[in-house]
């Protein structure tokens, strides 16, 4: 046979394989959707959890068991897939960034003494919704708005929306990290980073009203399509990552990394399309940035690089650690274990990719120094390491069972947890 044609073949051929490749990821996550739909409606039928959640300091108050003032968790569809800061994303999907029904932060609020009121009651000042970027809020808006035309309940239509968003986006990331993972792997890396993000006790928030989903889908696919020398579109794809979670800027640590080590200046890596993301942030900081200053820092008490808050709060969630057994214990080991194992992974992808080690370790150290130790297993959802490096770990197959088996137990966890309004994250 010869050379001329046994090419066609082996293009045929790495086409099947490439195909039988998306085919696996595909199902992978239509069975986890499924699943994830099906365990949140059981689990929230069967139990009963005892209220309130005195995982935190402060979980109490909010926990009682009364929605009364939340009105966009209250809607049977989907019930458990809202909750904490879903109506938020659900009011600005509705009503904009001024919706009345929502508090607002007055002038006079400070890290100490936040003081907030109905919008309605105070139109001057800040809505808290400005604290959440606009980007999945719209896309909820977007998806949502036919069926609202043809009649179905705001609210119900803003959930179903949001929950699509999120399992669409969680499906983009997938295939991104599989590709990222195909640059140094073959086939099975590649099919178990996919997996691993899905399992991850954090990836819960990718099936609920939450914007991470739609986050990793544009973050990752960004860097993906940066690594194919498709730069525009990484581009496009950056920016819009960018006005929808603060930490988007963040990409352009990889963006200038590939300029300047394969780029720089020539084609296909234009100074433009390199300093996407930062030019993204600067636009939204001119359109929204003051409001969303102003309410993350005077009434949240969050910010980035707030490291005496910061320190605080660690020295406590450490001291938790050897407290009496109880929600706040557990909930303080799940922040700590979220922090280690974004940590080792970190290092471990260093001598593999540097620009996505620097990367997640920049997302972490914003997280990590916000003003509060809280949320680390949702936030390290955006490091890259997370799922690159235990997939070729994962080449021994008793970590495979053991990381799988303990991601699906912490994934159980929390959204046994998210479902009945609990924190998780």
């Amino acid at each position: 046979m010869t050379s001329a044609s046994i090419a066609p073949l082996e293009g045929v051929v790495a086409w099947w394989k490439t195909a039988r490749q998306t085919r696996s990821i595909l199902m992978i996550w239509l069975g986890w959707a499924v699943l994830m739909l099906a365990f949140q409606g059981l689990v929230h039928a069967r139990f009963d959890l005892k209220r309130p959640d005195r995982s935190l300091d402060w979980t109490a108050a909010q926990t009682g068991g009364d929605l009364a003032g939340h009105p966009y968790l209250e809607s049977p569809f989907l019930a458990g897939h809202a909750a904490w800061d879903s109506e938020y994303y659900i009011s600005i999907a509705l009503h904009g960034y001024s919706d009345p029904g929502l508090p607002a932060a007055s002038p006079d609020s400070t890290v100490d003494a936040p003081i907030a009121g109905l919008k309605r009651d105070h139109p001057r000042w800040v809505s808290l919704s400005h604290a959440f970027f606009p980007g999945y809020p719209f896309a909820i808006a977007a998806l949502a708005r036919p069926a609202i035309t043809l009649g179905a309940p705001p609210i119900a239509a803003a959930v179903g929306a949001g929950v699509t968003v999120s399992m669409l986006g969680a499906l983009g990331a997938m295939f991104a990290i599989a590709d990222l993972a195909g640059f140094a792997g073959g086939s099975p890396e590649r099919i178990r980073a996919a997996f691993y993000l899905c399992i991850w006790p954090g990836s819960v928030f990718l099936a609920q009203v939450y914007s991470e989903g739609l986050f990793l889908g544009l973050s990752f696919g960004s860097i993906a399509l940066l690594r194919r020398r498709e730069p525009q579109w990484a581009a496009l794809l950056a920016a819009a990552a960018v006005i929808t979670r603060p930490t988007g800027v963040l990409l352009e640590i990889p963006f200038a990394w590939t300029w300047f080590t394969r780029g720089a200046p020539r084609a296909p890596y234009p100074l433009a399309t390199t300093l996407a993301p930062l030019l993204a942030w600067l636009l939204w900081r001119v359109a929204l940035g003051g409001d969303f200053a102003f309410v993350e820092n005077r009434y949240f008490g969050r910010g980035p690089l707030e490291l005496g808050a910061s320190l605080d709060s660690w020295r406590d969630t450490l001291g938790a650690l050897g407290g009496p057994p109880g929600p706040a214990m557990a909930a303080a080991w799940l922040e700590v274990a979220a922090l280690i194992a974004a940590l080792v992974f970190s290092v471990l992808l260093w001598p593999r990719d540097r620009p996505l080690a620097v990367y997640g370790l920049a997302v972490l150290a914003i997280a990590a120094t916000s003003g509060a130790a809280l949320g680390l297993q949702r936030y390290a959802l955006s490091l890259p390491a997370l799922f690159l490096a235990p997939a070729r770990l994962a080449r021994e197959p008793a970590f495979d069972r053991l990381w799988t088996l303990a991601c699906c137990l912490g994934l159980a966890m929390l959204a046994t947890a998210f479902s009945f309004g609990f924190w998780a994250g």
